[in-house]
């Protein structure tokens, strides 16, 4: 079998290669765009084995080299990174480490979601862009009302937010921007809306999604996000370890036995911990538990820590009613004895 260790490029690549029956190790440099890549990788013999880092427009090697019966490893970056001690960095280094890693049994492997997820995934992403981008709009289109000396904030979007919006005097370009935004706030809005059915479908055929919906606050967008970004709950031993996974623990600086810590670490999928802020936020109104708990770390720190604390408290939850297969209201009876259970068996 042939063992590959790639450091991948959007245009090229560098490769390194172990035949792990004769012991032959080969280096070459591989370009994308002329199709010499999926040239190599047609006439490789399947199965081997091939490591690449996690990393962006990768996707059209990684569909590939399965469709052509490979084997595909990806790798951490940072673990990647942090595994190699030589000061010197050239691409040939980095396929040469990724190539070592694998051979050796250190290579850490990323989990690597279905191609359903994925196509899930794309849906939510998606619509997020399109929504950043009507943020936007709506943005300019009250910069107009602001700068005539009007402010409705979110009665701008009202029946008759719109109709003062279209009666106010501009001329020249301020009134051309003001008909190309509204034309562009309506396409996105129909653009917007039928990624919302779609989400609205997909969340109501997906059996873990519809667990996660049973809590308040949680609506099939960020239900589907959770569900599509963990995958297989039983991956994760404890619930702070699904924390760390979406970014949602503090920094951490201790050393001579004092402990420091700082903000969040941020490190993971910004998008889902964006939603569970949101969610949590609606938790906090609708579960009298999530409330309490709130309200009680608003009288010791700000809102915008608490809110994050409700968002870590919202993702460990989501997790157990994954793990265990148990709704709302149940989950609140029964998480703590559930996680005692867990975790003493694994």
């Amino acid at each position: 079998m042939m063992i590959i260790g790639c450091d991948f490029h959007p245009s090229w690549q560098q490769i390194a290669v172990l035949d792990d029956g004769t012991g032959e190790l080969a280096e070459r440099r591989l370009k994308n765009g002329d199709g010499e890549a999926e040239r190599f990788y047609r006439a490789l013999a399947a199965p081997s084995l091939v490591g690449i880092e996690a990393c962006g427009n990768s996707e059209w090697l990684i569909e590939l080299l399965e469709q052509l019966g490979h084997e595909v490893w990806i790798g951490d970056a940072a673990q990647i990174r942090a595994s190699y001690v030589r000061k010197q960095k050239t691409d040939r280094r980095d396929a040469a480490h990724i190539l070592r890693l694998l051979v050796e049994g250190r290579f850490p492997r990323l989990w690597r979601p279905s191609a359903g997820e994925r196509d899930v995934r794309q849906l939510l992403i998606h619509r997020h862009k399109l929504v950043e981008i009507r943020s936007r709009v709506k943005n300019g289109l009250q910069h107009l009302m602001l700068n005539r000396g009007v402010q409705k904030k979110h009665r701008l979007w009202t029946e008759a937010g719109q109709r003062a919006l279209c009666e106010l005097p501009l001329e020249g370009w301020a009134a051309c921007r003001r008909r190309d935004l509204l034309q562009l706030l309506k396409q996105l809005d129909c653009m917007i809306g039928k990624l919302d059915g779609a989400a609205q479908k997909a969340a109501e055929e997906d059996e873990v999604a519809r667990l996660l919906m049973t809590q308040p606050g949680v609506g099939p967008i960020t239900s589907l996000a959770f569900r599509v970004t963990i995958g297989d709950a039983a991956r994760f031993q404890r619930g702070k370890q699904v924390a760390s996974y979406l970014g949602l623990i503090p920094r951490e600086h201790s050393s001579g036995g004092r402990q420091q810590l700082g903000s969040i670490s941020k490190q993971g999928n910004r998008f889902v911990r964006g939603l569970l802020v949101e969610a949590a936020q609606t938790a906090v109104r609708l579960d009298e538990g999530f409330r309490k708990q709130y309200q009680h770390r608003c009288h010791s720190m700000e809102k915008g820590v608490a809110k994050v604390a409700a968002a870590r408290r919202l993702a460990v939850r989501l997790y157990w009613m994954m793990r265990t297969h148990t709704a709302y209201p149940e989950i609140v009876h029964n998480e703590s004895s559930s996680r005692v259970a867990l975790v003493g068996a694994s």
